[in-house]
């Protein structure tokens, strides 16, 4: 028997890649699509400009769409959320007091203390923090977020590493432009170019990672001590985002230490043995010129992260490496699947 599931934001970029990846899930079943009022009553194939490869899945294009108003009732129990952050701050919320379990992929929430940014390989001891929303915000459901897209990567490279206490990091980002939404990037702006500069990415970055790589107390989440300056740039790709990254710690692992780290990666049961968990989150590839978006971003169906050009750094110590992820699968969409499963 199917969990019937709640889609917000469906008609965008993530919102469709939400529908997408949930054709034929064996647990979770789309029955209910909610978007501006402007898509309300009309059914989705009517509402949506489908941008994904394939078609719009027939279970989903009859639905009628929801609209996203203070009139909004939904009997779906769990809900997935592809809402900008201004928006899904009121209606998360309200979602959540009445009962509702909201896996997130915004902004909104990820910082709020009794909040878990969740990457199951890496956390899923945060989930407990559902209970503190219960018993402080007196929610009968609850709240939980996956990272923004840029520290998917960097989190699930550097988790491995935990052991050898990481407290620097640099990174530089080339995010793809997919992750602007649609209709994205103006076309004038992004072919033969990059942009230095994607607002509100680089804080993100610079405070995200240390509280997912956090430990739980029992009552909070204790963030890493480490500091991470990010640079953020958009690059003409399509999909996937790479991070160049240099890693100082505390504890100076070796080369053969680190990748044997990476290669033996795995998370917590349950997780390995759900649905949309990748047999191998972390591969590390030895070629020389990889990763690259085009030829890695799929890999494990777009939820593995792929790690290479793995050196010392020899101007500051430590290492650097490049990392690669989906960003709207891995990053977005597939990461708040995993969440809910």
């Amino acid at each position: 028997m199917s969990i019937d599931v709640a889609i917000l934001g469906a008609t965008g970029a993530v919102g469709q890649r939400f529908i997408q990846l949930l054709e034929n899930h064996p647990w979770f079943r789309v029955a209910e699509v909610v978007a501006s009022e402007r898509s309300g009553g009309k059914t989705y194939a009517e509402a949506v400009n489908w941008v994904l490869t394939g078609n719009i899945p027939d279970t989903v294009a009859g639905l009628t769409v929801k609209p996203l108003d203070e009139t909004l009732t939904l009997t779906s129990t769990l809900v997935f959320s592809a809402l900008p952050a201004n928006i899904a701050r009121e209606f998360e919320g309200r979602l959540a007091a009445d009962g509702h379990y909201i896996c997130s992929n915004a902004s909104a929430y990820r910082m709020e203390s009794d909040v878990p940014i969740l990457m199951p390989e890496v956390n899923a001891e945060h989930i407990h923090l559902i209970e503190r929303q219960q018993s402080e915000r007196g929610w009968k459901g609850g709240i939980i977020t996956n990272s923004n897209c840029t520290a998917a990567p960097l989190v699930m490279a550097l988790a491995p590493l935990r052991k050898y206490q990481p407290k620097t990091i640099n990174v530089v980002s080339m995010q793809a432009v997919s992750g602007a939404g649609y209709p994205g990037v103006a076309s004038l702006d992004i072919l033969d170019n990059v942009i230095p500069y994607i607002k509100g990415e680089e804080p993100k970055l610079n405070l995200e990672p240390a509280k997912m790589l956090g430990l739980y107390t029992g009552e909070s989440v204790a963030p890493l001590p480490m500091q991470v300056s990010a640079s953020c740039n958009r690059v003409p790709v399509l999909d996937a985002h790479l991070v160049c990254v240099t890693a100082i710690f505390e504890e100076n692992p070796s080369i053969a230490e680190i990748i044997t780290a990476w290669d033996s990666f795995i998370g917590p049961d349950p997780v390995p043995s759900l649905p949309t968990a990748p047999a191998q989150p972390v591969i590390y590839t030895h070629e020389e010129d990889r990763p690259q978006p085009r030829r890695d971003r799929d890999a494990w169906n777009g939820m593995s992260t792929v790690v290479g050009r793995l050196r010392p750094n020899t101007v500051f110590g430590g290492v650097d490496f490049i990392a690669l992820a989906h960003n709207t699968i891995r990053g977005a969409a597939g990461c708040s699947i995993l969440n809910a499963e």
